[in-house]
């Protein structure tokens, strides 16, 4: 009989199959069978009847009995029986979510063993001591995952049991003695016993695996990595084979290439006369892979041809479980490999030289983080979770500029910038920081303040910087004078080492290991640039230092953008700006505008190599530089800065500045100045016409930036009055949203708002539908019109399902932030369906 419902599959049925619906592990399971690969025959139960269990709190009869079903196939499949002999069927009952989340879930190994299949185990195998193994080690693994048992017996117990048992002892007696000592102690602690029953033993064990979803540590990971709580994990029922059944078996875990350097050959290891558990468990130390070359030449070849072929057909490094019974190879387990970021590049480039991938094939095993990670340092994961599960987090603020660092504390601006000229790397801590402090906050690789928002001095200009940074930690009492910071009983001075994390705010107790950046290398440049030309999209570059200017064209960028207020506070001039219009007339100001601007955008364009430079005007209703523009009082002095066009006089300093900054150009260099909040057609038009009137500007053409749903829905008006048109989609999307635009530069609240299911969309990263009709608007003039020069400002991390969506209607120019341009190629180059 043969049963095909949602709920469960064989492995050897025809037809398509759905990783979302058998998960990974069952996915690739049925995809070897079907390609002729020795497998052990199998079913898998489905996500489907997951969320069922975890809808319901148990399983239906209906399953129940597809089930048993199913393991009535199987027996007949594998000529052994369950429960019983001559030939006893055990089975391995493993969790296989679509997404790999390994070790997070459970696995229940050789379930089956009641005393029938026990002594039938023992007579097939002609060994008794084997058979006490294999008990031995299901009781523990099923008292652990499925009762919850936290003491299970140690290794040592089974050997003082069965002292003095042979292979061709009586198995019933040694059966008997084995389970009543595992019962005994499962029964002092738990008051429970694991059934005898073996198909009481099978349905416990799905159970087991379904609830393990919703474990602690399974949520978690789901958490850190973006995995959706609603994919849920299918249940994968296979017959065993043994590995520790003679010294001509034994269990490993290959990888296709190195997946620490990408280098090419079989890397992994190998445990003769174990089972898979004994591997990972790391309580005996295996050998390499290549040990099997000398023990089992046969086996060796095969494995080396079989992951060849996987490869071949997958396009991509894998992961490969097996085990070799008795001499006999058999494949438990094929996936994506994961790697580090240095071996992603060489294998996607290596691959695709080898004509194993297309280009897109090629760009698709990159991830847009591994291309941050080669491009800064990063914490190494498995250190960071050590560190947070030792207690070693100190306290979290406001992620307010992104990256890791590894510092010494430095608590004053001046001795900071000292300790950098001695080579040490400085975390600068502040209560808050201001503009004397800029030398310091220049010279250290990370900021810390006690007080601030998002949109504070360090905030605002550590983001411009690229400089990693975490504000507003109210836990911290910094201070300066006394050069100590104090937090939850503990006090640290000056040289003291910390770690911070700029996007989820935490202050971390010591060192976490980092994963340097890797070196320029030949590999990352060709594939970018194979995404570059893929794509046919133009990327530029946020840059507010001669430095970040200098180097954006190497990572690809066509142009550059700078905002006037970003590039004044990090040199200094802003604050002084800013106090002379708080306290006195507008024109007392604009001179020294006029000055900086020149002075400070001349340096830029100095460094640029590309042909077209954006100059953003001063937003003095910045959302995200509020604090550090005095936004409040200022427009009590000033309530005409409010508005866009509200000081011609400011404006026009700004255009002067350029102009004049442009004069010392020798180069082809366009420059547009715009204008943000721009929302009517008839103020493009005056900006342009005061642009007309001051001499030597005519170079410098005007745009907008649009940030309202008003100013979009405008686009086709004012798009032919002016040069250049930028979206800034962060902004449109807090409007749209009713949300400050700071928070959508930060982890928290958000975060905590999707998790709580409170929206069920991410603005950081998706386009909310009513924004995306706003966008489609753009998108019709555009269409309309190729020829016009509108493009999106995107702020923060990009994502592939962003930058897809937007290139998908059309739009082929992006602003992205400095360390974002590669990131970006890589996205733009990865959407499917191109040549």
């Amino acid at each position: 009989m043969t049963v095909t419902t949602e709920m469960t599959r064989a492995f050897g049925e025809p037809g398509t199959i759905d990783r979302n619906i058998l998960g990974g592990k069952g996915y690739g399971l049925v995809e070897m069978t079907q390609e002729g690969l020795n497998v052990p025959a199998g079913y898998v139960i489905s996500t489907s009847a997951c969320h069922e269990y975890l809808e319901h709190g148990a399983m239906t009869p209906e399953l129940v009995d597809e089930i048993h079903v199913r393991l009535s196939e199987l027996e007949a499949t594998a000529g052994k029986t369950f429960g019983g002999g001559p030939f006893p069927l055990l089975l391995s009952v493993r969790s296989g979510a679509p997404v790999s989340m390994p070790g997070m879930m459970d696995t229940v190994l050789n379930l089956g063993l009641g005393r029938d299949a026990a002594i039938a185990l023992a007579d097939v195998t002609g060994d008794t001591r084997f058979m006490a193994d294999v008990l031995f080690r299901f009781h523990g693994m099923y008292a652990e995952t499925v009762l919850g048992a936290l003491e299970t017996p140690d290794r040592e117990d089974l050997d003082s049991l069965i002292d003095g048992v042979t292979a061709t002892s009586q198995p019933g007696p040694v059966y008997d003695k084995v389970w009543e000592h595992c019962q005994a102690l499962l029964r002092d602690e738990l008051d429970e016993e694991v059934p005898d029953d073996p198909r009481a033993q099978l349905v416990g064990a799905v159970e087991a695996v379904f609830r393990s979803w919703n474990t602690r540590r399974a949520v978690k990971y789901r958490e850190v990595h973006k995995i959706p709580n609603d994919l849920g994990t299918a249940v994968v029922v296979q017959s065993m084979v043994f590995g520790n059944l003679d010294l001509d078996s034994g269990s490993g875990v290959v990888f296709t290439r190195n997946p620490v350097t990408g280098e090419p050959g079989l890397f992994g290891e190998f445990l003769a006369a174990s089972q898979g558990e004994d591997v990972v468990a790391g309580t005996r130390t295996p050998d390499p892979v290549t040990a099997l070359r000398d023990r089992l030449p046969h086996v060796y070849t095969e494995l080396e041809s079989t992951c060849a072929e996987l490869e071949s057909r997958r396009g991509d490094v894998l992961d490969i479980e097996f085990t070799v019974e008795r001499g006999i190879l058999y494949m438990l387990q094929v996936r994506s490999a994961k790697r580090t970021a240095q071996a992603a590049i060489r294998i996607a480039a290596d691959l695709l030289s080898e004509r194993v991938v297309t280009t897109a094939g090629a760009l698709s095993t990159v991830s847009l983080d591994q291309i941050r990670q080669v491009q800064r340092p990063g914490f190494d994961p498995d250190d960071y979770a050590r560190a947070r599960d030792d207690g070693r987090v100190l306290a979290t603020g406001v992620g307010a500029a992104p990256g890791h660092v590894v510092g010494a504390l430095y608590f004053d601006s001046d001795a900071a910038q000292e300790a950098v000229k001695e080579g040490v790397t400085v975390i600068l801590a502040r209560p808050v920081t201001s503009p004397t402090d800029l030398h310091g906050m220049i010279a250290a690789d990370g900021i810390l303040t006690a007080t601030g928002g998002s949109t504070s001095h360090a905030a605002v200009v550590a983001r411009a910087l690229g400089t990693t940074c975490v504000v507003g930690c109210g836990a911290l009492d910094i201070d300066p004078a006394a050069g100590t910071m104090q937090v939850a009983g503990q006090t640290l001075v000056t040289g003291d080492v910390v770690s911070l994390d700029g996007t989820t705010g935490e202050v971390i107790l010591g060192e976490i290991a980092l994963s340097e950046p890797a070196a320029e290398d030949e590999r990352l440049t060709g594939l970018l640039e194979l995404a570059r030309e893929r794509s046919g999209a133009q990327i530029f570059a946020r840059s507010t230092t001669p430095e970040q200017a200098g180097q954006a064209p190497a990572r690809g960028a066509a142009g550059l953008v700078a905002g006037i207020d970003d590039v004044l506070a990090t040199t200094g001039h802003l604050d002084g700006i800013v106090t002379t219009l708080r306290e006195g007339e507008i024109s007392d100001a604009s001179a020294a505008l006029e000055r900086a601007v020149a002075t400070e955008f001349g340096k830029l364009f100095a460094e640029s190599t590309v042909t077209e430079f954006g100059v953003r005007a001063i937003d003095f209703h910045a959302d995200e530089s509020s604090e550090l523009l005095r936004t409040a009082e200022l427009f009590i002095a000033h309530p005409e800065l409010a508005l866009p066009l509200g000081s011609e006089e400011i404006l026009g300093a700004q255009l002067r500045g350029i102009a004049a900054a442009l004069q010392e150009v020798t180069t082809d260099l366009t420059v547009h100045f715009t204008v943000r909040k721009i929302s009517d057609s008839r103020e493009i038009a005056a900006l342009r016409k005061l642009r007309d009137t001051l001499p030597g500007a005519a170079r410098v053409e005007v745009g907008a930036y649009l940030t309202s749903p008003r100013g979009v829905a405008s686009i086709d008006d004012i798009t032919t009055h002016c040069d250049v048109v930028w979206i800034e989609l962060r902004v449109l999307q807090a409007a749209v949203a009713g949300i400050s635009a700071r928070h959508l530069l930060t982890s928290e609240p958000l975060d905590s708002y999707l998790r709580r299911g409170l929206t069920t969309v991410d603005p950081r990263v998706e386009i909310d539908d009513q924004v995306g009709g706003l966008v489609d608007t753009v998108a019709d003039v555009l269409a309309r019109d190729p020829g016009r020069r509108i493009g999106i400002r995107l702020t923060g991390p990009v994502s592939v399902e962003l930058l897809s969506s937007l290139q998908q209607r059309g739009f082929v120019r992006f602003a992205v932030d400095g360390d974002e341009v590669r990131p970006s190629i890589l996205a733009l180059g990865q959407r499917e369906h191109q040549p």
